[in-house]
């Protein structure tokens, strides 16, 4: 029996090897004619080893060379908006242009090479031949985007729009529009910080002097359409509501972004700034209609002087880090490279994260709420109201691994101590000091975490670090 079955296995090994044989004798006779014909009836393909397929050069990472800016402005308010293009502006590294509603005056020749280079908006008298816009201003602002389009197109990726008095922080520009495919549509922006602002136009907008992003594809199709556009919205009031109003006939709705900031606010704006959201800071706008915000500054000296934190490092300028120093009961709060907070009392991160209510609104509804974020007021009592410090000098450490901020006392709290904690009062304190690693900080799922290195009778000095795993800020 055991014979009769080894002899029958062997018989099908054989048949089997013999069919093999033949298969693979006839796809090599195949192969020269694998191209000829329907290629897809060849399964098997042969790839070298010696020559791995390359990716597409279009995909590489995104860098400034990939954006345009457009920043609408006027004559009038050249001379003193000046100062706020320059802080940011690259030269011979950004692209794109001013656009002006005329010809620049003599007093302001020769154009200066530290700012945007100039143009001047198109005549838009032939498209509204038979239909009167009921703002004039609106759709010029709008057709800026075909305007920046039809200089900057090639190897461009993104546009992106503002204004005059707009700052933009460009390395954090590029490190998030890198995270997007660009080849996609897309229309980033942030609504108004005020409610009624967003409910007289439309919170579903990017206000554009905060910025607005389109993504190529998004630009090229709004620009094919920008007359026709242009005609069907005449009325509308808004250069921002017409945008989105057209990118909304592309089928295209708003990404948000809340690093893009319109700024409808007035007044004092440093208790937004000292708990800005946790994403990196991508604009500013009406630097104008807000106090400085550094003490004994003025405006333009307020904005190169947060430029000098910037340049540092963008990706933790204003991100909030809080620790604390349980001997003292005290709480830290540090907006990086713009201010520093003591509380004398131990404060949870959720309360830290409010901004304290220094500024107002763009203009007030008539009840609240005010604010399209929470709030909390400020205080004279000592156990809530904190000690302020404002950046003074920004450095490099002697070994190249730290960045170094100070910040400064901005003036006397002028309250007794927190008896709730133990009285342990922080008004000896005259700077903190900051060491903060000398890289950028790719992760922003998580905020970092810090500790009090040292404390004596005038100077606080805290070290900032990445979260252990399970750590809790509490």
């Amino acid at each position: 029996m055991a014979s009769v079955f080894s002899k029958d296995f062997f018989a099908g090994i054989s048949f089997w090897k013999t069919l093999l044989a033949v298969g693979l004798v006839l796809y090599l006779i195949l192969i020269p004619f694998s191209n000829i014909g329907n290629p897809q009836l060849f399964l098997i393909k042969w790839v070298s080893s010696s020559s791995p397929s390359q990716p597409d050069s279009d995909f590489s990472r995104t860098n400034l060379s990939h954006i345009a800016f457009g920043l609408l402005g006027s004559v009038k308010t050249w001379p003193h908006r000046r100062g706020y293009l320059e802080a940011w502006w690259r030269p011979n590294r950004t692209r794109g242009y001013v656009y002006l509603d005329r010809p620049p005056t003599p007093d302001l020749l020769p154009w200066p090479q530290t700012a945007p280079p100039y143009r001047i908006v198109d005549n838009l008298s032939e498209i509204f031949r038979n239909v009167k816009p009921r703002f004039e201003l609106m759709p010029r602002m709008v057709h800026g985007i075909l305007e920046l389009f039809r200089e900057e197109h090639d190897d461009m990726r993104w546009i992106v729009m503002g204004d005059d008095d707009s700052i933009f922080f460009v390395d954090n520009i590029v490190d998030v529009l890198a995270e997007y495919d660009h080849t996609k549509y897309y229309y980033l922006g942030w609504h108004s910080e005020s409610v009624i602002s967003n409910y007289w136009f439309s919170f579903d907008q990017a206000f554009g002097g905060g910025g607005i992003v389109l993504s190529y594809p998004l630009a090229k199709a709004l620009v094919k359409d920008m007359d026709g556009c242009l005609v069907r919205y005449a009325q509308s009031s808004s250069a921002d509501l017409i945008t989105m109003t057209c990118i909304a006939d592309i089928g295209v709705n708003l990404t948000p972004h809340k690093g893009i900031h319109q700024v409808d606010l007035h007044g004092d704006f440093s208790g937004y700034l000292s708990a800005h959201p946790k994403v990196p800071l991508m604009t500013f706008h009406h630097f104008d209609a807000m106090d400085p915000i550094f003490p004994n500054k003025d405006r333009f000296q307020s904005t190169r002087h947060l430029m000098k934190a910037a340049d540092a490092d963008q990706s933790r300028l204003l991100q909030q880090t809080i620790c604390y120093q349980r001997q003292s009961n005290w709480s830290f709060s540090i907006s990086w490279g713009y201010s520093a907070q003591i509380y004398e009392r131990i404060m949870p991160r959720s309360y830290l994260q409010m901004p304290i209510e220094t500024f107002r609104p763009w203009a007030k509804g008539p009840k609240p709420p005010f604010y399209m974020f929470n709030t909390r007021p400020p205080s004279n009592n000592p156990c809530e109201a904190p000690h302020v410090f404002f950046l003074e000098s920004v450095y490099k450490s002697v070994s190249g691994d730290e960045i170094v901020t100070s910040y400064l006392r901005a003036r006397p709290r002028g309250l007794p101590a927190c008896s709730f904690s133990g009285n342990h009062s922080a008004d000896s304190i005259s700077t903190i000091q900051v060491f903060s690693p000398a890289k950028k900080r790719l992760q922003t799922d998580r905020c970092e975490c810090c500790d009090i290195v040292r404390t004596d009778d005038v100077k606080a000095q805290i070290k900032f670090r990445e979260c252990k795993i399970d750590e809790i800020i509490a």
